[in-house]
């Protein structure tokens, strides 16, 4: 048994691993914590991270084991699981089955992307996610080269958005914006012309003002809230949208070099502290220093993720460790722009550390394919070695 945890350890990417076990393992400490200041004494929250955490890196080793080639070409499978889950809560919504609610909403926002079962939660879009990246590698690799030929193009914008038009249509506009990002880093990474991502910024940019001066409903009531939350915060008719922003910003702003402390009760009171602004807790609670530490960890496993994609020894490898490194360099962005109040809430988590079994089970999963296309790297460079 040690013997074979030894072989593995040499053949695959350890600091990858034990960087995203610290995550786990501060965002645990922070929950126990969360629980004791704000829910009572609870630790549910910090039971269930534990639980999906050892999970997670249970299923991240064995997926690395798998070859990722292997994954890439079985996409019609999970492709099927995985929007077969999502697509019945386009239309379902909060539809109970005995102990299972279809559509549910989580959130209490019109945000359909949940199924319910019993007491637990789970949001089959982050299984979508891990397939989304693996089908669209796998596209690109298919038309490496050729990825700017109109029919190409057009082939791989309809793979894009339409899962985005999904997830809009689920009301998880968050989730939709990453899918985006996910697409167009994954596009730039496979040769998309510098042209044609200017003209299609331009287009955008252009194209959303005039449907919001054209349909200016196109937003919910309380998304053009949350925008205008952040554009002027002191605003005392949107009272109820800066709150918890206002309440985030003062509690990092708080928290000075060290913090006040993890289990001392003197924090600044966050709503949702312990999923979308968990970030905000532990800077108030570890100071600079903590929110700096957890900082650069992130950074250093986005870094590796590329340092991964990198060393790929094919084309395939190095888009789903972009794809990965998007998705996870997106939701930090986002969640750090909601928790400093410079961007609106849209319910975007911060990788490793927020509450949520689901999310963080399929955060590992993701580590696995990084550590797969790592780990058959370098099997494929040994072989070539031992070849020549």
């Amino acid at each position: 048994m040690f013997g074979l945890m030894r072989r593995y350890a040499s053949r695959t990417d350890v600091p990858y691993l034990v960087m995203c076990g610290i995550c786990s393992l501060i965002s645990i400490v922070v929950l126990v914590s969360v629980g004791q200041s704000q829910l009572g004494g609870s630790n549910n929250k910090a039971s269930v991270q534990l639980i999906a955490s050892l999970l997670g890196i249970m299923l991240a080793i064995i997926a690395s084991t798998v070859d990722y080639r292997t994954l890439a070409r079985a996409w019609p499978l999970h492709a099927v699981v995985a929007w077969g889950l999502v697509i019945p809560t386009l239309f379902l919504h909060n539809f109970r089955a005995g102990f299972l609610t279809i559509g549910y909403d989580a959130g209490g926002t019109s945000n359909y992307s949940w199924y319910r079962v019993g007491g637990m939660t789970f949001q089959p879009t982050e299984l979508a996610k891990i397939s989304f990246v693996l089908t669209l590698a796998w596209h690109l690799e298919r038309v490496r080269g050729k990825v700017n030929r109109p029919l190409n193009l057009l082939g791989l914008l309809v793979h894009i958005l339409l899962p985005v038009l999904a997830i809009h249509i689920q009301g998880d506009d968050g989730t939709a914006l990453v899918f985006l990002g996910i697409g167009a880093v994954m596009l730039f990474a496979g040769g998309l012309s510098a042209w044609l991502i200017a003209g299609a910024g331009v287009a955008a940019v252009a194209g959303g003002t005039a449907l919001l001066v054209l349909k200016p409903d196109i937003l919910k009531g309380y998304q053009f809230k949350r925008i205008l939350a952040v554009l002027d915060p002191t605003d005392p008719a949107l009272a109820d949208f800066t709150y918890q922003q206002n309440k985030g910003s003062m509690a990092i702003g708080t928290g000075g070099l060290t913090g006040q402390g993890l289990f001392n009760g003197e924090h600044i009171f966050v709503p949702n502290a312990w999923n979308d602004f968990i970030f905000s807790y532990l800077a108030n609670a570890l100071g600079f220093l903590g929110a700096a530490a957890v900082l650069l960890l992130l950074f250093g496993i986005a870094a590796r993720t590329l340092r991964t994609a990198y060393r790929s020894t094919d084309a395939l490898g190095r888009y789903i460790c972009v794809g990965i490194f998007a998705a996870l360099f997106l939701q930090c962005v986002i969640n750090l722009g909601m928790n400093l109040q410079v961007l609106p809430v849209i319910g975007v988590t911060l990788p490793f550390f927020s509450a949520g079994g689901s999310s963080v089970v399929m955060m590992y999963l993701c580590v696995g394919l990084v550590l797969s296309v790592s780990l058959h790297t370098r099997r494929t460079r040994g072989l070539a070695e031992y070849v020549d």
